[in-house]
């Protein structure tokens, strides 16, 4: 499953090149987002990835990225049993969550954080996942735009029982930074380890990894000393 709680996890998203998924993972990544939105410059067809994915999705956790689905698209997601969540970028509503979740898919929604106002929808939806992404108006995700991390630390203790995933902006640059500083459960990239969209570069993926298991470290670190200090 993905996100599990008992990990702190990287997904990479948006390939384009079914072959990168595999070597993705051998480099240490938790799971590989799969672009089904046709208007978004990774977007994978679904086919392609049935047809290409089924040995990697059978060792590995693949999530599938939605905006604003029709009812096909996204019955046959959920049918092609490759996905070990959904990801929803659009407007999809509680709603259209609680139904996917009483068929049993695991749901991680998307939301667009502009400020602290912004935070309250997260308690409107059932899910336990949530992505905080940057507010970008008029687009879904993979935008490479960031959003002031400590909004995401206050989310954390506006929502304690929900599980958080951090995207917006990262980069192997500073990637360590905004996970020592909110220590989510797990960070989300694009187009900030890419050498062009939805072709990504192995390297930086590598070093991005490295970064965030370095972040999630430190910030263990200062967690333990603070609690000490405290007691």
């Amino acid at each position: 499953m993905f996100p599990d709680p008992r990990r702190r996890s990287v997904k990479i998203c948006g390939i384009t090149h079914p072959q990168q998924a595999a070597v993705i993972f051998a480099l240490g990544a938790d799971a590989v987002g799969i672009n089904l939105w046709p208007k978004s410059k990774r977007h994978m067809p679904l086919e392609v990835a049935v047809n290409s994915l089924q040995d990697v999705a059978a060792k590995n956790a693949l999530v599938a990225v939605l905006v604003n689905p029709d009812a096909a698209l996204l019955d046959a997601a959920v049918s092609c049993k490759l996905f070990q969540a959904l990801q929803l970028h659009g407007d999809e509503t509680p709603a259209d969550v609680e139904r996917l979740m009483k068929r049993g898919v695991n749901v991680i929604k998307a939301l667009q954080v502009r400020d602290a106002a912004s935070l309250a929808q997260i308690g409107e939806f059932p899910c336990e996942s949530i992505l905080l992404d940057a507010y970008n108006p008029g687009t879904y995700g993979g935008g490479g735009h960031a959003f002031p991390w400590e909004l995401a630390v206050r989310a954390k203790d506006m929502f304690p029982a929900k599980q958080f995933l951090l995207s917006g902006g990262l980069t192997p640059d500073n990637v360590r930074q905004a996970v020592e500083q909110t220590l989510p459960l797990a960070v989300d990239v694009a187009s900030g380890v890419e050498s062009q969209p939805g072709s990504k570069d192995l390297l930086q993926v590598a070093r991005f990894i490295s970064e965030a298991r370095d972040g999630w470290a430190a910030g263990s670190r200062q967690e333990v000393t603070q609690a000490e200090e405290e007691g």
